[in-house]
This record gives C-alpha cells, structure tokens and sequence, in this order.
C-alpha cells in the first residue's frame, strides 16, 4: 500500500513552518520555516503610524507567505507524489485575531484604513486592552455571570471579546466596517478552502464559547456597552464545529501555489500548544502538557467541570474528544532568557561564548549548571509579560531579589530560569488541589531540546517526572494529524484524533526524574517565591502598577506617543 502524508502548519509569533509527516507513524519527512516579513509590529505599522504600549500587531500577508513559501519547499525536499498527500492541518498562537469585511479581506488591505492600528491582526500578546478586560471582569463578576469560573474568575485581556471592545472604543469606524472578528487560524483555513468556520478550540478557550450554553447572553454584552448588545449574532456569528472536523476541500488556487492537489481534505483551525497534546500521544487525564518557548502554554486533561483560580479556560472536548481540556499559561519564558541574553547581559559573555564556539546560551547554561539549587541567594518573579495564571494580570511586571555587587550572569539566568518554573509549580498546584490531578509533565517546544537544565530544574521544582517531545516540530505535527483526521481512513488518514495519537504521537525514551536533595531545597525557595508572589501580585504592594502609569505619563509629557 502507498504510504499516505499530511502537512501540518504552524503560525508563531515570529514565524511559520510547514512539515510534512508519515501518517504511518508520525515520522517528519521534511520541514521549511519562514520568518514573517512583518514580524512582530509593536512601535509603529507599515504605514509609518506609530503604536501605544502594550501594543503587538501583525501583518496577515505574512500567514499567507508560510503558505506561498513553506509547502512548495517542503513538498520540493521530500519529493513525495503530491497524490499521497491527504490532508492539511494548522494551529495557531491565540487569541490573534483580526477584522474582517463581507469578503473576508482583512480591513488593513484596504489603504484607506491601512493607517488605523486596529485595522491590522492583533496578536495574542497584544496586551493594550487591558482596561476593558478589568471593567469586563468586573462587570461579569457583579452580575454573577456562570461563565466567570470556568475561565479562572478572570477573562484575559488577550482574548477576544476585550480586543474587540477596545477596537469599538479606540476606533467605532472600524468596528462598523467589519463584517466579522475572526481568529487568524480560522481566516487562514478560509483562506485555504474558501469557507469561513469558528473552531470550537479557540471559541471555547478565548471567546467565551460554551459548548452547551454558546456565548454568553445579550444581557451581559449589553450591560458591557449597548453596543455590543448583538455581537455575537452579528460580528461573532458563524457556526462552531470540532477540532479534526473537515473545513472544506483545498482550493484550485491554493494547490496551484502549493503543488498539492485540489480537493485534499483541510481541517479546521486549532491552536499550536493545543495540537501538540496528540503529537505527543496524551490522550487521557493526569499528564500535564508544557508547549514551551517564548511563553508555555499548559494543557491537562479532566473527566469533569471544575473551576480552578486562574486557568485560562476548560472546553468540552477542547483539546482530545470525550474530556474536558484545561488550559493555563505563563505569558513570557523564553523571551525572559531572550531579554536578558539581548538587553542585560554584560558584553564579556559574548566575548567568552565566542571564544568556545557556543551561543550565549549556551554558554550561560553551562556556567549556572555549576551551582546547586539555592547558591545564587536569588530569587525572581516572572513577571516580564505580565501574569497569565493563576492572577491573570497582564499589568504586573519582572522582580529580581537578592542581587550583590558579587552577582554573577549565570547566576542572573539561573534565577531567571528557576522563576519561570515557579511558576509552572503554580499552576500545578492550583490544578491538582482542585481536583485536577497532575501526576507527570510532558514537554515540547524549542526550550526543551535546547536547554537541559532547565529541565532538571522543572523536574526538581514541581517533583514530578517530565518526558520530552520527540519531535521537533510538535504543533505542527499536531495540526498534521488533524488534517489526517479531517481526510478520514477512506482516504488513507484517521477517524479520531485518538487513533491518530496512537500511531503517530512520540515522545523520547529518555525520562527527567527530580533529584531528591534539589526537590528539597526548592520548597524553601519556592516558599519565598510564593510570599513574593502574593505580596505583589494580590493587591498587597501595586507598586509596579503604579511604576507602569508613571512610565505613560512621563511619556505623554515628553511628548512621545504612547
């Protein structure tokens, strides 16, 4: 029998990739990445227009260049017959959204609006509507709104409906001219197929959507703003189906781009940390999912409803059919250890990773793996992207504690590295002692096959064995699988995203066990971290509250725009 593929696509914040898997057993046959044109637009739009703080924007052309560039490629590199290739699957960082019109054409297309920021993609760390997330919660919290708890008790100003409300706000114009606000996977899948569909993945997780109870009621929008009264029969309408179901065929336009043929099953959007839980073959409760790299996504599986502080969401079937997906998260990682390497680090360590024939990483690494749990006399809150669980709070900010005029870098990055698992351990705990068990942790992502003490350190810091992802491109393995369910086993793919795990989901021999005497010296740690913690995180200190309005009015009175 002729061996049968899929192509799955990631969209990242700074680039995608495109892969191509064996739907035998999950093998990468080849894989291409393109870096977005565009980037990350966080001081000023193509245009020239400059952007307040706060702001990440992107530009949708640059989603299509992934599709333009990386399937030729990798469809080039394999050499495969494009006739076995049978299904495409995406994923996505969310909730990035964008403003569409009747057409489905991005309203930034339209150079007549090109100039207004909130014509363009909003990324999902654009944190700018914050305001309107703290007046959402508060809102929801004195009408008692059912919704509240299953988000944590706090909805993110990262998610949808906030980002919506700060464009009705900032910018009504542009809220009437879009037609719809979608997801940018499910613009990008419209994109492929010429059908517009709301996965219930990110509906659920960042829009507020229930699988029983759909939206929340016109009451509550309309208590927000009476304008919104009917956004989501309106500007939110269209129908929200399951991960793995088939978007639509591929169209003729497309496979002529792309080289695959027309027709081939797409699946509908999903988001990447998401899509990785198959990749990795967790298909039941109790493994704790980490899609590691410039943030970490947290995923858990649940055989019921439970509410617990500061989860960014439970979805029926939002992840794996049949249970109810958990999701948490930390809003910067790698891009602490990447502010630090890039903004603070003294220049002699370049000099001396330069010197060895490392990167500075690299370097880093080695230097602070020398030192035991607790040596440093440092610890750090981690905090550089603001909190995403359990507070939820994009407006607070990075701590450092404990530094001398003896500190070392590598003692810096150790620290740094410890804060980010700290607040894993966080997260952890808040599942597990709220009847969401968390027996072992499984872990993809650039970070893991990079960087092996921070490993150790996550294993030692939550006590808890960690197995890492075999694959490089997990996500995207992910979103392959699920293009290889929406194709079906008619088709050579799969009927479940279960069965699909079985055969194609892997994760390294290799286990991470906690060392006992590191386990023990974290709980003290972890003890002053947590004081920290709720001291400035829970109402306590708002001190770097008031640090960022200080930092806009000082901008407003100098002049710069903000």
């Amino acid at each position: 029998m002729t061996e049968k593929y899929a192509i799955g696509v990631d969209f990242g914040s700074e680039s995608g990739r495109a892969v191509l898997v064996s739907l035998h057993d999950g093998r990468e046959i080849a894989d291409h990445v393109t870096a977005y044109p565009h980037a990350v637009m966080t001081e000023q739009l193509p245009t020239g227009e400059s952007l307040g703080l706060e702001w990440a924007l992107q530009h949708p052309d640059d989603y299509l260049e992934v599709i333009r560039n990386s399937i030729p490629t990798v469809m080039k590199i394999a050499g495969v017959d494009p006739a076995d290739v049978i299904g495409l699957g995406i994923d996505f960082t969310a909730c990035t959204m964008l403003p569409v019109d009747r057409k489905g054409i991005p309203l930034c297309f339209d150079k007549s609006l090109a100039n207004n920021p909130h014509s363009w993609v909003k990324l999902w760390k654009h944190h700018a509507a914050q305001e309107e997330a703290n007046k959402l919660n508060q809102i929801a919290a004195e009408r008692g709104e059912e919704f509240l708890p299953r988000y944590g008790g706090k909805i993110s100003s990262e998610w949808m409906i906030a980002k919506i409300w700060q464009i009705l706000n900032e910018a009504p114009d542009i809220y009437e001219k879009t037609d719809q606000f979608v997801e940018a996977t499910d613009w990008v899948v419209s994109k492929l197929t010429n059908n517009l569909l709301r996965n219930s993945c990110t509906a659920g997780y960042k829009a507020i959507w229930h699988k029983q109870d759909s939206y929340p009621g016109k009451e509550f929008f309309k208590a927000l703003d009476p304008r919104l009264e009917n956004l989501t029969e309106t500007k939110l309408r269209g129908e929200v189906v399951p991960l793995g179901t088939k978007a639509g065929g591929l169209s003729p336009e497309i496979a002529a781009l792309t080289g695959l043929q027309p027709g081939i099953a797409v699946a509908v959007g999903n988001v990447d940390a998401h899509a990785a839980v198959p990749a990795m073959g967790v298909v039941t409760p109790g493994k704790l999912v980490m899609a590691m790299g410039t943030s970490i996504c947290h995923m858990l599986l649940g055989t019921e409803e439970r509410n617990v502080e500061g989860m960014c969401g439970v979805v029926e079937d939002g992840i794996i059919p049949g249970y109810f997906g958990y999701e948490a998260g930390q809003s910067a990682v790698g891009d602490i250890f990447a502010w630090y390497v890039d903004r603070a680090c003294p220049a002699y360590v370049f000099e001396a990773a330069e010197k060895e024939g490392v990167n500075v990483h690299q370097w880093l690494e080695t230097k602070a793996a020398a030192y035991v749990p607790g040596e440093t006399g440092m610890v750090a809150l981690d905090w550089w992207n603001g909190n995403r669980s359990v507070l939820v709070d994009t407006e607070l900010s990075g701590l450092l504690v404990g530094a001398t005029l003896q500190t070392k870098p590598e003692e810096i990055y150790r620290t740094i590295l410890e804060a980010t698992a700290f607040g894993t351990r966080k997260i952890v705990d808040a599942f597990h002692h709220n009847g969401v068990p968390v027996d072992e942790l499984y872990a993809c992502g650039g970070l893991p096959q990079k960087n092996q003490l921070l490993m150790q350190i996550y294993a030692d810091v939550t006590n808890r064995n960690i197995r890492i992802a075999d694959s490089k491109q997990t996500p995207a393995l992910g979103a392959a699988m699920f293009g290889a369910v929406a194709a079906g086993s008619r088709q050579g793919g799969y009927d479940s995203i279960v069965e699909a795990a079985e055969k194609m989901g892997r994760v390294q021999d290799t286990v991470i066990e906690p060392i006992p005497e590191n386990v023990e010296m974290y709980e003290q740690l972890y003890k002053e971290y947590s004081r920290l913690h709720d001291y400035y995180g829970r109402g306590d200190n708002d001190v770097m509250k008031h640090l960022k309005k200080l930092k806009a009015s000082a901008r407003e009175e100098s002049g710069m725009t903000i």
